[in-house]
């Protein structure tokens, strides 16, 4: 009997999985994303988007308990009040309306436009306002809501409205140009009274202060062109600025509303110079005051009208910037007269292809200077020799830290990182002081300003500087707090900081495990953590967004990851005694948690490779979390997979480890299809989930698990000089203890990377007949003619990366030219017998496409098997959503082709000729 039921339940579970679905390519549309989730400051409401492939958005509330208060079709982009009484989103058209107009070519101006929708908390009531182009709440107060309409408004249908928004309607503006501006509609949430602004081009909230700014262009005279501020307790409007025609720049508030500061350009003429002034208004005032134009700059400066204005947190200060003159053009000379010629030198400071991606940047640049407003004296921080600023203390320092890159720039070429000089400006006197001497590394300030602090990759130590006693101390001298697995030939980097104590007490570092404190005026430090022993790292969780200082007197909330396991979790440390505890762990991912600014509930969300990144509400002690959503219960319905870690050593005798995806069913007296896939090092992504997607560069892992794939990643590591080699040696030993095990075809195993990942796959089959099939992206068969190219989405020389990162050559051609030859696969492409697909894309950024183009010329030239894919007009990986499903569609079909046995499709047979590109895409498969 007892074998008979044995028997019953192998049956019925060999059903079950009989019953669930394979994933398909149109499958993957099914799958939600959870975008832009939120906690209200009262930790009583979470909202979220549902995204599902090309479908319109859904925008849901829920409650703390994860009951459902609203679901709305077509919303995204919610958030709430900060009295968590009201909650704000955008309604989008629907997409398949939008699809049809753009078909009947409806302009874009006459297409549907977004609606805004309010919902309040308390008692339900929703309300939607169309044609809403943009809207704003205020960050620190409540009570309203200003957003800017498509259209000049109609008469309202909210029956409550007041006089002023019907006032400013006339016959002749039913319609307003973006060159006009557009009208602002500010609603009071508690009365639906509106008051209307006509013709506005700018506007924003005081962040603590209430008060609403807003820029008029003055069409029609309804409002004169100029600078208004609304007192919204008041119900007070001022215009504190008019000019005709002229424009204005980078109005700020300070936090509390009470002062403001902008830049004006009154000349409606269009002279190159433009005349820049500085303007500050404050609320004793009826009129802003001209505080500084180009006549009181310091010589061979003028005020900038692109520079970020902001006030000191005591509102004593004025920081502002400064720009060069601009470079005067001969406007009279005709297209045929101008000779457009590069002129590039070899002892420049930067490559010029670097200058020209940078130059709308350079015309831009300004040099920050602050005002003191008690006495408006004008102190210049940043200068020629010093172009760089950091303020302090949120503008309250004494002190402002200014850098210079300039002399190090041009051997950033090959070198890849910059290395900077230091100096201090004394933000009273413009005193400046130099500290610092080609430091390649981050530097800061503290918090507070007493400390500048960094570390310094050339020393790999951390360090800090008293600025008051000139003292600087090696924090981390002759220890390990850098990078202990860097294998590039390259400084190792840090592993960061969590901040400072409050008043700059002491400075909290990071090394491989640990979290430490240090203290920054004598060296002295403390371990809080020991996660050495067990290989689990330790890292600060900062929960207030405008945190300055950790406080050591409240516990801290600590995440944890086990380097062996990969599980992970929370942990919290209380300062006060040293002492903490594991607040959750398990076999999952965790993120770094949401907080309810006003209350101690968290929102975050825990993943594995089976469980989807689901939304969870906790308190801080993590004793009883809610689920709050379940964004895809149809994956229940789909045979999945699993993950695990495997182990094996190396051609080199280093203990590796990677990762086996296997499908749900897996069956172990089974033989599979295998694909490799990897980059450099993954497996601590082990908890990953891999929700079924249109990737843009490489194989979905649940996607080909559920079709019966196995997935091998296996972790490399390097050997300066030989990343070729070393590949090999890693990679091919774990392929052939996988074979060993019984389970694996080894007539059926395929190998698929991207990028580096593709220059490796490349470099393997010349070296392996092991793979029956091979799919490389964007790959370097040519180190040679790569290490001369240009990043061209930054302009950088690929120099660096061959020399000290990515690449690890360790140097030049000339020094080293046998590494770069026996690193090339297109020096032995003559040995490699597996079939290629190879996609690499014309406007590339990263890895020039010609490198691509050589890879595929010859293995063409040698009547090899292989493909190239190139998707015009897309960058390093494709991005349009149709080249990602055609990508993906032709990658299953090469793999399957070769791997399955499956039929051939056309385009692999007949190819698709030039003349029906875009019309015929060959994925039909042939009958066998």
């Amino acid at each position: 009997m007892k074998a008979i039921f044995t028997t019953f339940l192998i049956l019925c579970t060999i059903s079950v999985f009989a019953q669930k679905k394979i994933l398909d390519h149109k499958d993957v549309d099914l799958w939600n994303t959870i975008e832009k989730p939120s906690i209200s400051s009262n930790g009583d409401f979470i909202i979220y988007s549902l995204k599902q492939g090309e479908k319109d958005s859904y925008l849901k509330i829920k409650n703390s308990n994860g009951s459902l208060v609203l679901e709305y079709e077509r919303a995204e982009y919610g958030q709430f009040s900060y009295d968590s009484n009201n909650a704000f989103f955008s309604i989008k058209p629907w997409k398949d309306s939008i699809k049809e107009l753009k078909r009947k070519k409806v302009k874009k101006d006459k297409l549907p436009k977004d609606t805004l929708g309010i919902f309040n908390l308390n008692t339900n009531d929703f309300i939607k306002i169309g044609n809403v182009k943009s809207y704003k709440i205020p960050e620190k107060w409540s009570g309203v809501i200003a957003y800017v309409l498509d259209e000049t408004p109609k008469e309202n249908s909210n029956k409550k409205s007041d006089s002023l928004a019907k006032k400013s309607i006339s016959k002749k503006s039913k319609k307003v140009s973006k060159k006009n501006g557009y009208h602002l509609i500010l609603r009071n949430l508690l009365t639906s009274k509106q008051d209307t602004f006509k013709f506005v081009t700018n506007y924003s909230f005081a962040k603590d202060g209430k008060k609403l700014s807003f820029i008029s262009t003055g069409v029609e005279d309804v409002f004169k062109s100029g600078v208004y501020i609304y007192d919204i307790e008041t119900g007070g409007l001022k215009n504190i600025h008019s000019t005709k025609k002229g424009n204005y720049y980078n109005f700020t508030f300070s936090n509390n509303g009470q002062k403001a500061a902008f830049v004006v350009d009154a000349d409606t003429t269009k002279a190159q110079i433009r005349p820049n002034e500085l303007y500050t208004w404050n609320t004793t005032k009826e009129k802003a005051t001209k505080l500084i134009d180009n006549t009181t700059t310091p010589k061979g400066f003028l005020v900038s009208s692109d520079a970020k204005i902001s006030f000191s947190e005591d509102n004593s200060k004025l920081y502002f910037g400064l720009s060069l003159p601009p470079i005067v053009k001969d406007t009279t000379l005709l297209d045929e007269e101008i000779v457009n010629v590069e002129v590039w030198t070899y002892n420049e400071p930067q490559l010029y292809t670097v200058q020209e991606m940078q130059a709308k940047n350079d015309a831009k640049k300004s040099y920050t200077a602050v005002l003191h407003l008690n006495n408006n004296k004008l102190v210049q921080l940043a200068s020629k020799k010093y172009p760089n600023t950091e303020i302090g203390a949120k503008g309250d320092a004494n002190y402002a830290l200014v850098n210079n890159p300039k002399p190090y720039q041009l051997q950033s070429q090959w070198e890849g990182s910059t290395a900077r000089d230091y100096a201090l400006v004394n933000t009273l006197t413009g005193e400046t002081k130099n500290i610092l001497t080609n430091v390649k590394g981050r530097v800061r300030l503290s918090p507070k300003a007493n400390y500048v602090y960094g570390y310094n990759l050339v020393d790999s130590t951390w360090f800090s500087y008293h600025i008051l006693t000139n003292k600087l101390i090696n924090l981390t001298k002759n220890r390990v707090f850098y990078d202990e697995l860097n294998d590039s030939p390259n400084y190792p980097g840090s592993y960061g900081v969590a901040g400072w104590t409050n008043n700059d007490e002491t400075v909290i570092l990071y090394d491989r495990y640990d979290i430490w404190e240090f203290d920054p005026s004598n060296g002295e430090s403390k371990q809080l953590t020991n996660g050495r022993k067990t290989k689990t790292v330790y890292r600060y969780l900062k929960l207030d967004a405008e945190e300055v200082s950790i406080n050591k007197d409240k516990k801290w909330l600590l995440s944890t990851f086990n380097e062996i396991d990969k599980s992970a979790g929370y942990y919290e440390y209380n300062p006060k005694n040293d002492k903490g505890e594991q607040l959750l762990n398990g076999n999952f991912k965790f993120s770094r948690p949401l907080k309810a600014v006003n209350e101690n509930q968290l929102l975050f969300t825990r993943q594995s490779f089976e469980e989807f990144p689901d939304l969870w509400l906790s308190n801080l002690n993590f004793k009883s979390p809610i689920k709050i959503t379940n964004a895809n219960p149809q994956q229940k319905n789909y045979n999945w997979g699993t993950a695990e870690l495997v182990h094996w050593t190396s051609l080199d005798g280093i203990k590796l480890t990677g990762m086996l995806i296997k499908p749900e069913n897996f069956d172990a007296s089974k033989k599979y299809p295998m694909i490799v896939n990897f980059y450099e090092t993954s497996s601590d992504g082990l908890h990953n989930h891999k929700a079924p997607s249109a990737g843009r560069s490489t194989i979905n892992y649940s996607f080909y698990a559920s079709r019966g794939y196995i997935i091998f990643n296996p972790d490399i590591y390097y050997r300066v000089g030989y990343p070729g080699e070393s590949a090999y040696n890693c990679v091919i030993p774990g392929v052939t203890s996988l074979i060993e095990k019984g389970f694996v075809d080894k007539n059926n195993i395929g190998v698929q990377g991207h990028s580096w990942g593709g220059y490796q796959i490349a470099y393997l089959v010349t070296k392996t007949n092991i793979f029956k099939a091979a799919e490389s992206g964007a790959p370097v068969p040519n180190m040679i003619s790569a290490y001369g190219g240009i990043r061209w989405w930054t302009g950088l020389s690929r120099q660096f990366q061959y020399e000290h990162t990515q690449s690890r050559i360790g140097g030049t051609p000339w020094e080293f030219p046998m590494r770069y030859i026996e690193n090339s696969p297109i020096f032995a492409i003559d040995k490699i017998n597996t079939p290629l697909l190879i996609m690499h894309n014309d406007a590339d950024g990263h890895v020039p496409w010609y490198q691509g183009i050589e890879f595929f010329t010859a293995l063409r030239r040698l009547g090899k098997p292989s493909w190239f894919l190139n998707y015009n007009g897309e960058p390093h990986w494709p991005l349009k959503l149709q080249n990602r499903k055609d990508f993906n569609i032709r990658m299953q079909q090469f793999f399957d082709y070769y791997l399955k046995n499956a039929p051939k499709p056309v385009w692999m047979e007949k190819g698709v000729p030039a003349i029906e590109k875009g019309v015929n895409q060959g994925l039909e498969l042939l009958q066998k």
